[in-house]
C-alpha cells in the first residue's frame, strides 16, 4: 500500500466490530499511501489528505495480497484496490477487528491511541521510563505490565515470559520494583532486558499466538520449570481475568 494509490475500496458487509464511517469509501478512495505504520496493536495508514486509516485484527483478522483476485472467501469483508495492481483483501471470520478513519490532528486527540505509552523496542522506553509509571503503582506487576498506557503493544502471553526470564512473580506489587525516591531497582533492569529479549525473539521467529511450543512457560502448567537448576512446577492464576504462567520457586 505504501507509495500506491487507492483506486477502489469493496466493501462486502456495513460493519466488522463497528459499522465503517458513512463516508469511508469515499474518502478513501483515490487517495495516496505514504506510510504505512503501528502503534501497540494498532495499523495505520496515512493518506495524502492528511486522514489516517486506522485498522486492527482483533481475534482472528488478517491481510493477504493478490494480484489476480477472481473469487473471495465468505469473510473477506474489505478489500483495497491498489494503484499497483496489488489487492489488499482484509478478512476476519469472528469479525473482531475493525477500521475507521482520523482527521487530521485527531491521532494524538483519540481515547484510546493518545493515551498509549511508549513502544517495547523504542528508544522511549527505558528503565527510568519504566520505573516513573511503576512507582506509584499498587496494583500486580503482571495486571501493570498489560496496560497500554504503560507499555504500548505488550501483550498477555510477552508480558508472562518476560516474568518469568526477569525471575519476577506477576503476583508481586509493581511500585516495589522502584526505591521510596524512585530509582530503579534491580529487578526492573531484568525486566526491561527481558521484555526486549521476548519480542525481539518472536519477531525474529514468527511465533503465532497459540502456538504453545517456542514458549518457555505459557500454557505450561504442571511442568517443570525450564530454568537451569529449578526444581519448581509451572503453576497457572488468573488475573485481571487473563491466564499467567509463571514459576513459584524461582519468580519472587
Amino acid at each position: 500500500m505504501a507509495g500506491a494509490r487507492i483506486e477502489d475500496v469493496i466493501l462486502r458487509r456495513a460493519n466488522l466490530r463497528y459499522a465503517f464511517p458513512h463516508d469511508f469509501k469515499r474518502r478513501l478512495e483515490g487517495q495516496t499511501v505514504p506510510a504505512v505504520l503501528r502503534r501497540a496493536k494498532y495499523l495505520l495508514v496515512e493518506l495524502g489528505s492528511g486522514d489516517v486509516l486506522v485498522m486492527h485484527l482483533g481475534m482472528s483478522g488478517s491481510f493477504r495480497v493478490s494480484r489476480h483476485v477472481t473469487l473471495f472467501d465468505v469473510h473477506d469483508h474489505v478489500v483495497f484496490e491498489m494503484s499497483n495492481g496489488a489487492s489488499v483483501i482484509f478478512n476476519d471470520p469472528r469479525r473482531f477487528g475493525f477500521m475507521t478513519l482520523l482527521a487530521p490532528g485527531e491521532l494524538d486527540a483519540h481515547a484510546t491511541l493518545g493515551r498509549l505509552g511508549p513502544e517495547p523496542l523504542a528508544r522511549t522506553f527505558d528503565v527510568g521510563a519504566l520505573a516513573r509509571e511503576l512507582r506509584r503503582r499498587k496494583t500486580s506487576l503482571k495486571i501493570t505490565l498489560l496496560d497500554q498506557r504503560v507499555i504500548a503493544g505488550l501483550g498477555n502471553i510477552y508480558v508472562v515470559e518476560a516474568l518469568h526470564r526477569a525471575r519476577l512473580s506477576p503476583k508481586r506489587r509493581a511500585s516495589t520494583l522502584v526505591t521510596a525516591t524512585g530509582e530503579p531497582r534491580p529487578g526492573l533492569h531484568e525486566l526491561v532486558a527481558a521484555i526486549r529479549e521476548v519480542l525481539r525473539t518472536a519477531i525474529r521467529n514468527q511465533y503465532r499466538t497459540g502456538s504453545k511450543d517456542p514458549f518457555l512457560v505459557y500454557d505450561h502448567e504442571g511442568e517443570r520449570c525450564p530454568r537451569r537448576g529449578c526444581a519448581g512446577t509451572i503453576k497457572k492464576i488468573v488475573q485481571g481475568g487473563r491466564s499467567t504462567f509463571y514459576c513459584p520457586v524461582c519468580q519472587s
